[in-house]
C-alpha cells in the first residue's frame, strides 16, 4: 500500500473502482448488439399456432393485442410494418394511418404470405377498417393517434420530421424541396424536384447518422454502394451531396424493407399543391386525375416516383458515370444524366394488376418483408 493513501481512502478507492466497473459493464450491455439465434428461428417455425388467417379482423386483433401500449411509426407514408409465423409459414403486413383519410377514422390493414425469389405471387388480404368494423382511430395530437379494437388500445406516434430541411448548399438553383423521407430501410432522404429537367431526385440526408456503411465502386470513386441496403449513390460533381441512382432489383421484386424510397413519400409534410404541381409538370396528362398526394380519386393507385435504376451488377451504372463526367460543364445537361426512370414493370404489385405506367398500387403492395 502506498504511504500516501490511508486505509479508509484505499477501501473507498476500491469501492469506487468496483462501482465504476459495474456501471461500465451495464453501459456496455445496454449498447451491445442484439443476438439472434438459429435455435429461436427453428423453434418459431416449428411451434404450433392457432389463428384464422382468412379473417382480417381476427388477424388485426392478434396484431393489436401483440403490441405494447405505444409504438413508433417510422416510415413517412405512415406504415407500421409487422411479420409473424403461423404454422411454419411467414407472413408480413402493415397497419397504415394514411395522411389522406386517417382524420376521418379510416385505418388501412393488409397482410400476405411473404414473397420469395422463387414464389413472388402471393394473395394479399386488405381491408379499410373504421368504426363500422369495431375499429376506432382517435387523433390525440398532430402526429399521435390512438387505435382501439375490442379491449385493446395502442397509441401510434408518427414520425415528426416537420422541422427537417436540406442544407441550402444541397439544392441546385432549379430544385424545389418537396419533403423529408424516412424510408423503411432506416435511411433518410430529401425528395427534391428539378424543374429544369422535369425530374425528381432522392438526395441522401447526411444531417443525421446514416444507418449503413458505404464502399466505393472499383470502377469510379463517384459511385458508393450501401453494404446493408444495396442502395447506390452518386457523389455529385456540382454540390456536396449524394444522389440515389440504384436499388438492388431482387429487393424490389420480393418487396422487402430495402426496395427503395418510392413507397415512402413525405405525406405528412407536403405543403399544399407542391407535389401535384411537380407531377403535372412531368406528366400534364394527369391533370384532374390525381389528388395533392399524387393518388387517384378512388385511392387505388398512386404516381410512382422512382428516378433510379433497378440493378443486378455495379457495371450497369457505367453509363451514368460516363454521362456525368462528360457533361460537367453544363449543370442542366449534367442532371439529365440522373433521369433513370424504370421501364413499365410492376415488381411491387400484390396481386399483379394492369394499370398505367409510372403508377403504384397504394393498398395491397405496401407490406414489405424483413430482408433475410
Amino acid at each position: 500500500m502506498s504511504a500516501s493513501i490511508r486505509p479508509h481512502q484505499y477501501f473507498a478507492f476500491i469501492i469506487a473502482a468496483l462501482a465504476s466497473g459495474i456501471a461500465g459493464a451495464s453501459a456496455q450491455s445496454k449498447d451491445a448488439p442484439r443476438l439472434h439465434t438459429h435455435q429461436s428461428y427453428i423453434e418459431e417455425v416449428m411451434r404450433p399456432t392457432t389463428l384464422d388467417v382468412k379473417d382480417p379482423l381476427a388477424v388485426f386483433g392478434f396484431v393489436l393485442d401483440s403490441l405494447p401500449d405505444r409504438v413508433k411509426v417510422y416510415p413517412t407514408e405512415n406504415y407500421f410494418y409487422f411479420s409473424f409465423t403461423h404454422d411454419g409459414m411467414p407472413y408480413a403486413g402493415n397497419i397504415r394511418l394514411d395522411a389522406s383519410d386517417r382524420d376521418q377514422g379510416n385505418v388501412q390493414f393488409g397482410y400476405f404470405e411473404q414473397a420469395t425469389g422463387w414464389r413472388d405471387e402471393t394473395p394479399t388480404v386488405f381491408r379499410v377498417l373504421d368504426e363500422s368494423s369495431g375499429v376506432r382511430l382517435e387523433k390525440l395530437e398532430r402526429f399521435v393517434y390512438r387505435l382501439s379494437y375490442r379491449d385493446k388500445s395502442v397509441v401510434f406516434e408518427l414520425n415528426d420530421l416537420s422541422q427537417v430541411t436540406p442544407p441550402i448548399t444541397a439544392l441546385a438553383p432549379e430544385e424545389k424541396f418537396i419533403g423529408p423521407i424516412f424510408d423503411d430501410s432506416g435511411i433518410r432522404f430529401f425528395l427534391v424536384y428539378n424543374s429544369a429537367i422535369k425530374n425528381f431526385l432522392y438526395i441522401l440526408d447526411e444531417t443525421v447518422k446514416i444507418a449503413d456503411d458505404f464502399v466505393r465502386s472499383p470502377r469510379t470513386d463517384h459511385i458508393l454502394v450501401g453494404k446493408r441496403t444495396g442502395f447506390v449513390f452518386y457523389r455529385d460533381h456540382w454540390l456536396n451531396r449524394k444522389i440515389l441512382i440504384g436499388v438492388y432489383e431482387e429487393n424490389v421484386r420480393v418487396n422487402n424493407y430495402l426496395d427503395g424510397p418510392f413507397d415512402q413519400l413525405p405525406d405528412n409534410f407536403i405543403a399544399g399543391e407542391t407535389l401535384r404541381r411537380a407531377i403535372l409538370e412531368v406528366d400534364p396528362r394527369l391533370k384532374g386525375q390525381i389528388d395533392r398526394f399524387g393518388g387517384s380519386p378512388d385511392g387505388e393507385i398512386r404516381y410512382m416516383i422512382a428516378p433510379y435504376k433497378l440493378y443486378k451488377e455495379e457495371r450497369e451504372f457505367d453509363p451514368v458515370d460516363r454521362c456525368a463526367s462528360r457533361k460537367r460543364s453544363s449543370q442542366v445537361a449534367y442532371y439529365r444524366c440522373f433521369i433513370l426512370d424504370q421501364e413499365p414493370q410492376d415488381f411491387r404489385a400484390r396481386p399483379s394488376l394492369t394499370r398505367p405506367a409510372n403508377t403504384r398500387k397504394k393498398s395491397e403492395s405496401e407490406a414489405p418483408i424483413p430482408p433475410q
